[in-house]
């Protein structure tokens, strides 16, 4: 299961109502935000989420809509904050804008007070837990070396507690190493293996983000089967033109995208001001309907859905 907290979620520039691009993901005790759009520190803390742990930033492209915001948050740990350390993930053409951005404007000279890490990344695993990975994949987008991003649970067994009860297990270590796959042996001699008290495999959730994509349906087979899509609806159908012109989608190709790839959901986020919330959402609901148009703050619980 993954947690969404959209913190902007504006197209270019900021509306009244909408910050510039910036969202969280969090599985557990990790948390990482996706962009960091100018005004992301003051979000973070409306949204109520906090620094804390706040310490992985992916880029999805190095556009400035979608980086200005580290000036200002780094600014933020080295003063007020203590956070051990700073991840900052994107390709080589990102990182040398965030480059120029932190050491040439932020800290000029100055000693960042913790370890400061620009890891450049290429289309691949770039992050792996206990119980999930984080996979980069290439995105098209005037040229900007893009990346999305596809957050995926491994495969597991569940747990059946009403078997382990029947078969008077204990709670505790033993229950612990079965479900890690553990033959273990009771103290009146029983022998029980993981087969007795595991189910069926089942798939972990899938969310993948989408920063700004110019070509979606190039996309597909890395959205496929996703229990949630994020990605952008800047343009409506009527704009199309404009929308190949300077590399964006429309809310009714985000919508396509999503049924072709076979996803569970839809979540649009990076809207132009020129359309009203109404006419985006009804665009992409036409072709599918479980869409949602994301807003400032709003929270999604992503869970792959087993019933």
């Amino acid at each position: 299961m993954f947690d969404l907290v959209f913190l902007g979620t504006s197209a270019s520039a900021p509306s009244i109502r909408r910050g510039l691009s910036s969202l969280v993901v969090m599985h557990d005790e990790y948390r990482f935000m996706v962009d960091c759009g100018e005004g992301t520190q003051r979000q973070i803390l409306r949204s109520g989420i906090g620094f804390k742990r706040l310490n992985h930033i992916l880029l999805t492209h190095g556009h400035l809509d979608h980086i200005l915001g580290l000036a200002g948050l780094l600014s933020t740990f080295m003063r007020w904050e203590a956070i051990e350390e700073v991840n900052i993930y994107g390709t080589r053409h990102t990182l040398d804008r965030v480059h120029d951005l932190l050491y040439g404007v932020v800290l000029r000279g100055q000693d960042p007070g913790m370890p400061l890490n620009l890891l450049e990344i290429r289309p691949g695993v770039i992050f792996s837990a206990e119980k999930f990975q984080i996979s980069a994949f290439p995105v098209e987008h005037r040229g900007s070396s893009s990346l999305g991003y596809v957050f995926e649970e491994f495969s597991h067994r569940p747990f059946m507690a009403d078997v382990a009860e029947e078969l008077n297990i204990p709670p505790g270590p033993w229950r612990k190493d079965l479900v890690q796959g553990k033959t273990i042996t009771l103290q009146d001699g029983r022998v029980i293996s993981p087969d007795m008290v595991l189910g069926e495999t089942r798939p972990g959730t899938k969310l993948v983000v989408v920063g700004d994509v110019g070509k979606p349906f190039k996309l597909i087979d890395y959205l496929r089967d996703a229990d949630a899509i994020v990605t952008e609806a800047t343009y409506l159908t009527e704009e199309a033109e404009m929308a190949q012109q300077f590399g964006h989608s429309t809310a009714e190709q985000s919508a396509l995208l999503a049924k072709a790839a076979g996803a569970k959901m839809l979540i649009l986020n990076h809207v132009s001001r020129r359309y009203r919330d109404e006419a985006i959402l009804a665009e992409a609901q036409a072709v599918f309907p479980n869409t949602y148009l994301a807003a400032d703050f709003d929270s999604f619980q992503i869970k792959a859905d087993h019933d």
